[in-house]
Parts: structure tokens; sequence; C-alpha cells
């Protein structure tokens, strides 16, 4: 059973009984769900990463002290506390009294202020710019069991849907990276003898890669050690985690050049099936300016192409 199971069956045996039967009166303004940072958010936790912050637990997302106020905050606060501290053999956490805690009774305002910057999760251009992906992904990860309310989801769901254009400006950024580290600076490195360096621009066209292929699923590539695990959720017919670990762990320079070509092809083949490019080329940079000219926005356009990396 993972993080995301734990915490469901959790909530329907003993937090929903407790919301209904003691906070009736409240529950139509709260968000119920299990969202946020660690591996057990996103499905990906497993008996090692069980070792720290794992517990059965939900979040409990409040709205502003104008609809909740301290006082109910606290007694909803208690009630948690008091549920039980062990379920199916694993125990609770104790709960921080200064916060900080993943799971719980939180201001709506508050975690998307940590995740994103914003309360509200309105973001400016240059927000959207300059955001990881990661903080993206752990903002929108996880599973939403109750929310009448709306204002938790409203925010979420305008976080899941980046603007066209900040989706164009990265994907341009991410194209060039792997046209330089990948179409021409691999080949160039090995051609000087210098093979570390050479490994180097490999790393930088997986990392841009995988970006790309996110990007193009509508999807926010999480934090780089649990990337693989979620490249491997995306359905396709080409086979992006065997050719890109070819790239990490192979040693055949030969085939590695190979396998860039092939992974450049199949995401110039994805752009123009997406109408995303105008050009008709095998060089990935003529690729990602092609996507830049796409964009609607003059600012955002003529912006570094690399602006949004």
């Amino acid at each position: 059973m993972n993080g995301l199971e734990l915490s469901k069956e959790f909530y329907e045996e003993y937090g929903k009984p407790m919301l209904e039967k003691d906070f009736a009166d409240l529950l139509p303004f709260l968000a119920i769900g299990f969202v946020g940072k660690g591996s057990e958010h996103f499905g990906f936790d497993d008996e090692i990463s069980r070792d720290h912050d794992f517990e059965p637990g939900f979040c409990i997302f409040l709205p502003d002290e104008s609809i909740v106020d301290i006082r109910q905050e606290f007694l909803l606060e208690r009630a948690y506390a008091k549920l039980p501290k062990e379920y199916k053999g694993i125990n609770r956490l104790k709960m921080s009294p200064v916060g900080g805690n993943r799971n719980g009774v939180i201001r709506t305002a508050k975690f998307y202020e940590d995740a994103v910057g914003s309360p509200d999760g309105n973001l400016s251009a240059e927000g959207w710019l300059y955001i990881p992906d990661y903080a993206l992904a752990e903002a929108t990860n996880g599973e939403i069991y109750f929310d009448e309310y709306g204002e938790f989801s409203k925010i979420r769901e305008n976080l899941m849907n980046m603007p066209k254009d900040i989706k164009l400006k990265r994907l341009a950024g991410n194209i060039l990276i792997m046209a330089q580290s990948g179409q021409y600076n691999f080949f160039r490195c090995l051609k000087h003898n210098e093979p570390q360096a050479a490994q180097l621009a490999c790393v930088e066209f997986v990392n841009s890669a995988m970006k790309t292929v996110f990007l193009l699923n509508n999807k926010y590539m999480p934090f780089y050690k649990w990337s693989f695990r979620a490249l491997k959720q995306i359905k396709s017919d080409f086979d992006f985690v065997s050719k890109l670990s070819i790239l990490l762990l192979g040693d055949n320079h030969s085939e590695k050049i190979n396998v860039i070509e092939e992974i450049s092809a199949e995401i110039i083949a994805e752009l123009q099936r997406q109408k995303l490019t105008s050009v008709i080329s095998e060089d990935l940079e003529r690729h990602a300016y092609s996507v830049n000219d796409k964009i609607c926005d003059g600012n955002i356009r003529n912006m570094h192409i690399l602006s949004a990396i």
C-alpha cells in the first residue's frame, strides 16, 4: 500500500466520520485531500523512502479567517490530533506546534504561498517563467477527496493549466539546449577527446529532453529523483525511458549519437503533430526558434530564448 492509498483509507475510516459528526457546519467550507511535498504525494514512495515523513494522514485545507476563524482552526487541529495514533501498523508523526507539517490542518493560502509563492495561485508572466517545474508538480499532485467550497480546487486547476505562451517559451528553451548539448556538443567533446565533458552534454540533453516530453504532454516534471518514475507513466509509442537510460548508463559513444538523433526526431515529429513548429528540418535549433516565434505576447517572445529555463 502506498501513501496515497493509505491516506485515502485513513480518511474514509476515521477522518470523514469525524468531520461529518463534529464539524458538519464547517465541512462545506473545507477541502480535504493529500497533496504536497514528498514521494508519497506522487504515489512514488517505497520501503526505502518510508523511513521519514511517512504516516497515515491527510490534509484539511481552510479558507481565510473571515470564513473559518482561528478558534475553529484550533478545534480542527485538536480533533485531527486525536485521530488514531497508529493505522495498519504505521505510526502517525507527532504534530509540530510551530507548523511545517505535511498533513493536518493547513490554510489554503499558506499552502499555495509555500508551494508557488502566491496565496491565490495567480502568477504573473514573470512568475510563470521562473517557477521550477517541480514546484508546480508539488502544488498539483496527489488527490482531492472533498471540496464542496471549491476554492482549493479552483486554484489547483488554474496551476495545472500553464499559459500557452509560457509553455512555448519553456519548450523553446529546452529544445535549444537539446540541440546544443546533444546534436552539437556531445560529438564535438568526443572529437576533442573530452569524455567527461561529453557525458555532461548527455546529462544536459537528457534533462531538457525529459522536460520537453512532460511539457508536450501537459504535465510537470517532478523533482529529478522521481523524474524517471513519472516519465514511465506517460503513454507513448516511443520508449523514452529506455532511450534516455542508454545516454546516462551506456558506454557506446556511437550508440549514444544514434539515440540522440532518434530522440530528437521523435520530439520534432511531436512538435509537428501539435503544430508547434513551422520548419522542416532535422536540426532541433531551428525548431526551437520556430516554437518561440509562435508566442503571441511580444514581450515574452522577445525575451532571451532561455529565459524560462
